[in-house]
């Protein structure tokens, strides 16, 4: 799902002179920007080096190596091994900053890249769209940087002035609904940091929808054993929380929901 990300940013850095031809790349990632950064990288001739908290699995580091990547992982904060918080997040971003600057690269920064969302809003939503059949009903995804969410979310209400935007949080850390965090470590990698995103536009979120570990691990076994499909924890929330849409009366019984599978089990 990041490579519509990532390949915006990186064109919009070289038709505006922030990147310059071969000059490295550099990012803060839990994984898929990472992924997305590295394709695009390798194709336009540019090193990439990302910084990734050393509580992500294993497999998303050696997957990055794969892609050509130099993987640098920054001890945590205040999570545990494959449960990553806000704090591991801000240490390794800055970290990212720093190597910007001393290699001469170009700082990503996800988080404030408004080019992350366009590509959103204009490519993901029109297949989305696509593939429902010109009309959807409501729209649910998991918020890490909040550009899927809401890039999408601001198409489908042009498209649909009345579609539910339920916006996917990890059970004790819904911050985006106002409530106080119970539970800052969950499965849910790259989502739910315990705070808002920067580029957050709140009037695009209809509700929260909360999931738990329980949930998330459920429902990832249920989409692999039912459906053949071998996604992530988020992948997963977000299929779990589109059914929860489905269920809870707000919507008629014949609707459309559309989500995002973002994520392979394969890192896991």
């Amino acid at each position: 799902m990041k490579d519509r990300a990532a390949r915006a940013i990186i064109e919009a850095a070289r038709a505006d002179g922030r990147l310059k031809p071969g000059a490295p790349v550099v990012e803060m990632t839990r994984g898929n920007m990472g992924a997305g950064l590295a394709v695009v990288c390798a194709a336009l001739g540019h090193p990439l080096i990302v910084t990734m908290s050393a509580g992500n699995s294993p497999q998303r580091a050696r997957m990055l190596e794969a892609l050509g990547a130099e993987v640098i992982l920054v001890p945590q904060i205040a999570g545990e091994p494959r449960q990553v918080t806000g704090p591991d997040i801000a240490a390794a971003a800055r970290i990212a900053e720093r190597l910007a600057m001393e290699r001469g690269g170009f700082y990503v920064d996800q988080f404030r890249a408004p080019e992350g969302k366009a590509a959103h809003e204009t490519g993901t939503a029109p297949e989305l769209l696509d593939a429902a059949g010109g009309h959807i009903d409501g729209w649910t995804a998991c918020v890490g940087t909040g550009c899927t969410f809401l890039g999408v979310a601001r198409a489908l209400r042009r498209n649909n002035p009345s579609v539910v935007c339920g916006a996917v949080e990890p059970a004790g850390c819904q911050v985006l609904a106002g409530q106080t965090i119970t539970k800052a470590k969950h499965v849910l990698q790259g989502a739910g940091y315990g705070s808002i995103p920067p580029m957050w536009e709140p009037e695009l979120m209809s509700c929260s929808i909360a999931v738990s570990d329980e949930e998330a691990t459920a429902w990832k076994q249920r989409l692999a054993i039912e459906e053949g499909l071998h996604v992530g924890f988020t992948a997963a929330a977000n299929v779990c929380a589109a059914s929860k849409m489905l269920s809870s009366g707000v919507l008629a019984p014949d609707a459309t929901v559309a989500t995002v599978l973002c994520d392979t089990g394969l890192k896991y």
